[in-house]
């Protein structure tokens, strides 16, 4: 897996699909950052570092910063590429994506996971990296620096997002439908096809392949999920996010708090 050092940006493999911009040729960055992330539309994960990622290149494009969103399917919907580029116009992404649908960006940069985010330079040396979800402001700041320019980052946009949140380890994901016990701060699904879900006897009704956030709560919570697929639907994956932890969690366990 690469780190932060001396180390050259990967080139996108040629033929790659693009969305939003013409297909981008990475030696042809230098002079300016480049902020690739990892992303997948059906994970929730991707969905709580993407307002970020939109929001960076909203603040910092206009300064010198090319924002790159390489879309690596991590579930079958996502395969797709109908499903993903209808997602990403529903999901207002207006940066530049490259489909990765063989995993040939992945292999390059070494990726393990969803989301992994890489700053690099106007060099095109790798300044900065994460790993998972949180670092926002540590990562913002990494563009700032390189940008030379200072103002205030963005605010947490999730509770959870707080580097000085102490959150809870949540249950962990279940393929296919789940129905039983569970502790989390939140619950998705990831579905495709169109018809109508029951969850906790509460009816949603589903019109496009994604992820779908199914139940929230305030803070890490012990509860019993009834999902309940309808015809026409599939549900792919049954999965659960952090929260904050709750007074007697924090008590009892070490806390786990993301980094800043």
């Amino acid at each position: 897996m690469l780190e932060p050092g001396d180390i050259p940006a990967p080139m996108f493999p040629p033929r790659l699909p693009w969305l939003n911009v013409a297909a981008l040729r990475m030696d042809k960055q230098r002079g300016r950052p480049v902020l690739v992330e990892f992303f997948d539309v059906c994970r929730p994960e991707s969905h709580h570092t993407l307002p970020y990622v939109k929001a960076w290149h909203d603040r910092y494009a206009g300064d010198g910063l090319r924002v790159i969103s390489v879309h690596t399917p991590g579930f079958e919907p996502s395969r797709d590429e109908a499903v993903v580029r209808a997602e990403v116009a529903r999901l207002a992404v207006e940066h530049a994506v490259v489909l990765d649908g063989d995993y040939e960006v992945w292999d390059l940069y070494g990726t393990e996971g969803w989301p992994s985010r890489y700053l690099f330079d106007a060099d095109l040396r790798l300044a900065h990296a994460h790993f998972g979800e949180g670092a926002y402001a540590l990562t913002e700041r990494a563009i700032q620096e390189l940008l030379a320019v200072r103002r205030d980052v963005l605010a947490p946009l999730r509770p959870v997002d707080d580097p000085d949140a102490i959150v809870a380890v949540p249950s962990k994901d279940r393929p296919g439908v789940y129905c039983g016990p569970y502790e989390a701060g939140e619950v998705w699904a990831v579905l495709s096809g169109a018809g109508e879900i029951a969850v906790d006897g509460r009816c949603i009704e589903v019109d496009h392949a994604g992820a779908w956030p199914l139940v929230e709560h305030d803070r890490s919570t012990a509860g019993v999920l009834d999902l309940r697929i309808g015809a026409g639907v599939t549900c792919h994956a049954t999965c659960f996010g952090v929260g904050l932890a709750r007074e007697e969690q924090v008590a009892a366990a070490p806390p786990v708090s993301p980094a800043a």
